[in-house]
């Protein structure tokens, strides 16, 4: 797959196959990922990639969590604490436009409730990559770790497959550092949901709309 291609073609899948992906292949994104640019080259990052009988253990701890109603927080802010425009229109249209093509209403609250719920499910996914970096460093890593978690997302097309990036998890970090015996130095930044997309459900023909380069992109000089 050429690698526009396979940038375009990446989308968030919210339902996925139980078709397995094979360890070689994870490997393979991950190698390939692993290629993403870093300050000095210090490779802040690491890919804890979960599967099999380990998911199914770390999905019920989260879940449990997540029904009790206990209070959660990540270790950084991910969020503004007040909305603004043009973000705040941009978040309400994505949000809108999902719930919208799976046909559940606003005021709709117990299943707006099942449809987050799904997140700690992994949305059905065989796969979970749980990114984290070192807390001893600065903001420049969170910008190397993003490139990374593209690159990962990028890469698993290449390989047929599909992924959801979720930064919800990142507020149960730490049933996941219990789970998986995460370093005391490692912060939890996101999951990512990878595998076969399921064709037939109708989230999955939900794509977000980009603004136009015109949009984003100045251009100075010829």
């Amino acid at each position: 797959m050429h690698v526009d291609d396979a940038i375009r073609s990446r989308k968030s899948v919210r339902r996925f196959l139980p078709d397995p992906v094979s360890r070689d292949t994870l490997a393979h994104i991950v190698e390939v990922a692993g290629r993403a640019p870093s300050g000095s080259n210090i490779q802040p990052w690491q890919v804890h990639v979960v599967a099999g009988e380990a998911l199914h253990r770390l999905s019920a701890a989260i879940l449990a969590a997540f029904d009790s109603g206990e209070e959660h927080q990540p270790e950084y802010t991910y969020y503004p604490t007040q909305w603004f425009e043009p973000y705040r229109e941009r978040r309400q249209r994505c949000g809108y436009g999902l719930y919208e093509t799976l046909g559940i209403r606003r005021e709709d609250k117990a299943r707006r409730h099942e449809q987050m719920r799904r997140n700690f499910h992994f949305f059905d996914a065989p796969v979970a990559m749980i990114v984290t970096i070192d807390r001893r460093l600065e903001t420049g890593s969170y910008m190397d770790a993003g490139m990374l978690i593209q690159s990962l997302m990028t890469s698993a097309r290449g390989q047929g497959l599909h992924t959801c990036a979720q930064a919800a998890l990142a507020w149960y970090h730490r049933i996941i550092r219990e789970q998986l015996g995460l370093a005391d130095s490692e912060l939890v930044l996101c999951a990512i949901a990878v595998g076969h997309e399921d064709p037939e459900a109708p989230e999955n023909h939900f794509i977000t709309e980009r603004k136009p380069v015109g949009s984003i992109a100045r251009f100075h000089g010829d």
